[in-house]
């Protein structure tokens, strides 16, 4: 299985995730052309996908979603609340209806080889989900905008030999920053988006001997810098007694607005 972040972080979100015979993108919060020089740099074309999966319905995850629906005719995945969103949209152009399929979390589905497993979470979207995918033993889940997490949310992500886990702010830097106090409550909240502490609480809690890769993503620009991100969850990890060199488990800041490291397990 292969994994890597085309972009990621407040200002727009988009993955890509393969396996022998599945293509497939986590969210278009991208421009198409974006989406399609990402996929190009990979050594793949976006006319040979399998699929979209779109966790919910803001901007910064659908934003080059109907270019590449009316463009290539991909099948899109969410649930039905997001499907509802993004149709009522308005921003998005003129998308097919009948290319859209709605999942159920907990409920998985397959596309080809790859089984895909949806899982509820803490945002304040209408019907929010994040994925892992199962391809023979590996294990690969995408977690961002969660808000918070709880004993559910571990254990459907447990056991993941690739994860994507959300560091998207600074507690600190937000609380001081120029967002205004509702925006920052919002943030801050059960509903809103992890902080640095929270996301290395959480890997800490995903910890297993398959764990290869993690990667830190959805950085906002305004309250995180990478490198504050990466040693913030380094030290939450050690104050958990996880050593990642020890264990042999490389971990990486997505990159904004470029490729990320190409991640493959088998």
């Amino acid at each position: 299985m292969k994994l890597t972040s085309i972009a990621s972080g407040s200002s727009g979100n988009c993955i890509f995730v393969s396996s022998k015979e599945c293509r497939l993108l986590v969210d278009t919060g991208i421009s198409g052309k974006r989406i399609e020089q990402g996929l190009l740099s990979l050594g793949e074309h976006a006319s040979d996908l399998d699929g979209i999966l779109i966790t919910h319905e803001h901007i910064d995850h659908i934003n080059g979603l109907g270019v590449m629906m009316r463009k290539y005719h991909l099948p899109v995945f969410a649930t039905s609340g997001t499907i509802d969103c993004i149709l009522q949209t308005g921003k998005l152009g003129k998308m097919d209806r009948s290319l859209f399929y709605a999942v159920t979390p907990d409920q998985p589905f397959q596309i080809k080889d790859l089984v895909i497993d949806p899982s509820s979470t803490w945002h304040d979207a209408k019907d929010p989900v994040c994925y892992s995918f199962y391809q023979d033993n590996i294990k690969a889940s995408v977690a961002t905008d969660l808000g918070n997490f709880d004993d559910y949310l571990v254990e459907k992500l447990a056991e993941s030999d690739i994860l994507f886990v959300e560091a998207n702010h600074d507690i600190k830097m937000l609380e001081v920053g120029r967002y205004p106090y509702p925006l920052k409550q919002r943030i801050l909240g059960s509903k809103g988006h992890l902080s640095n502490e929270r996301s290395g609480q959480l890997i800490s809690r995903l910890m297993n001997d398959k764990l290869k890769q993690i990667f830190l993503g959805h950085l906002s620009k305004d309250n995180n810098y990478p490198e504050l991100a990466y040693e913030t969850v380094k030290l939450e990890l050690t104050l958990h007694n996880i050593d990642l060199k020890e264990r042999n488990i490389h971990m990486e800041v997505a990159k904004r607005d470029t490729l990320s490291t190409l991640c493959q397990v088998s």
